[in-house]
């Protein structure tokens, strides 16, 4: 049976040849670093390896003392908050509406202590948020505010915020315009580039044989993730009672894990950088907004018997399409019996409050987290079987949604 899967690895055959060939002939990485850094040229770029890296780079940068506190929009990926956690600093949420996904001045102020040193608000969903009162609210207190672009690449268009101190895009493996890795981070902060750039020339360079080992692996998970093949494998597992989300899903999000500081800090290879090169000088803004189209198409089939997350925000071109089901995991069952790879989200977490500050805990975002689950919807999925997926969804969900994902008074 064929199985749409939830999400489409942002690259194709030819790219992915190419970055096979730059392992072999790169060119000078010096040079190739240049070109990825002057990508936007009114900004201030530095290459890393991952945001992971650049944010890390950022901590050593800043000089935090142990007990010192990174605010995080209330959900992020594990990898974010664990970075905070190992260095000994204290991760502290912000909850926030999930209509804007965004939270409001009052909750940051509410959030700020006298350890506060940094608030880092991260796009979701292939969401914009619009956060220029968090910015002035957090520059008030003399934080460095970080935005977080992983989710949000659009190509030269959106550079970040100007009034951000760092804007940070990521090129990782399910990313848009990926090269399996790398990241830009616009540096607007005084001074603060050249503390960052110093301290990754003293990085090791990330061994080429690494990055042709992740170009063969995800020359083999975009084999896999072919619908076909991809539902042939969850048979395949169900068969052998095993489960297929920790088998094969997992593998496809995260082919590199980073569990410790010197994963991190490492510099990217001239293979890396000449494919991440490539993948930013041939982006075509035209394939989002087909993404973005799909999304709107699923969302007018869907005819509000599900809330969707973030919808209050202007720009949306669905990286992901997010919904709310009160009971997901017998949904995802029903989907994947359909023939569509239904999940959560068991990367992301709703960052933890402080333990001596429990009012900061997010109800809101952990509520939603709770009960989100990501639907296939992208470029490559026929109208056809949206329809399908949006015919199933209805059936599953009978009854109009009575607790709507709405903006708060």
């Amino acid at each position: 049976m064929r199985l749409w899967p939830r999400m489409k690895l942002q690259i194709g055959w030819r790219d992915l040849l190419a970055g096979a060939g730059a392992c072999l002939t790169a060119g000078r990485r010096e040079e190739l670093a240049a070109r990825a850094e002057s990508f936007w040229p009114e900004e201030d770029t530095l290459l890393c390896f991952s945001v992971r890296s650049g944010f890390d780079l950022l901590l050593q940068a800043l000089e935090l003392k142990p007990g010192d506190e990174v605010i995080f929009s209330a959900i992020n990926i594990n990898g974010m908050v664990n970075i905070v956690k190992r260095e000994g600093y204290q991760p502290v949420p912000l909850d926030f509406d999930p209509a804007s996904l965004t939270p409001t001045a009052e909750t940051l102020r509410q959030a700020i202590s006298p350890r506060a040193k940094v608030l880092v608000v991260a796009h979701l969903f292939g969401c914009r948020l619009q956060f220029d009162h968090l910015i002035d609210a957090a520059h008030e207190a003399g934080l460095v505010v970080v935005e977080d672009c992983a989710q949000a690449f659009n190509g030269r268009a959106y550079p970040g915020n100007p009034k951000a101190d760092l804007t940070m895009f990521s090129f990782g493996p399910l990313k848009n315009a990926t090269a399996l890795g790398g990241a830009l981070v616009n540096v607007r902060k005084p001074g603060l580039l050249a503390k960052m750039r110093a301290i990754q020339a003293g990085y090791p360079i990330q061994p080429t044989k690494r990055q042709a080992k992740r170009v063969l692996q995800f020359a083999g998970l975009k084999l896999l993730s072919l619908p076909l093949v991809f539902g042939l494998l969850q048979r395949f597992y169900a068969l052998r009672g095993k489960d297929f989300e920790d088998q094969v899903s997992e593998r496809v999000r995260n082919v590199a894990k980073y569990k410790k500081a010197k994963s991190l800090r490492i510099r990217p290879s001239a293979a890396l950088t000449a494919l991440l090169c490539r993948r930013l000088e041939g982006f075509d803004p035209a394939v989002l907004e087909r993404r973005a189209a799909k999304g709107r198409r699923l969302k007018d089939l869907l005819g509000g018997c599900l809330a969707l997350p973030g919808q209050a925000n202007a720009h949306h071109d669905y990286w992901v399409f997010p919904a709310v089901v009160e009971d997901p995991l017998p949904f995802i069952a029903a989907m994947r019996r359909q023939g569509f790879d239904a999940a959560n989200l068991p990367r992301n977490q709703a960052v933890a409050a402080p333990e001596d500050r429990p009012e900061l805990a997010p109800a809101r975002a952990a509520g939603l987290l709770g009960k989100l689950i990501i639907l296939p919807c992208y470029d490559s999925v026929p109208d056809s079987e949206l329809r399908r997926q949006a015919e199933l969804v209805r059936w599953l969900v009978p009854l109009p949604v009575v607790e709507t994902v709405r903006a708060a008074e």
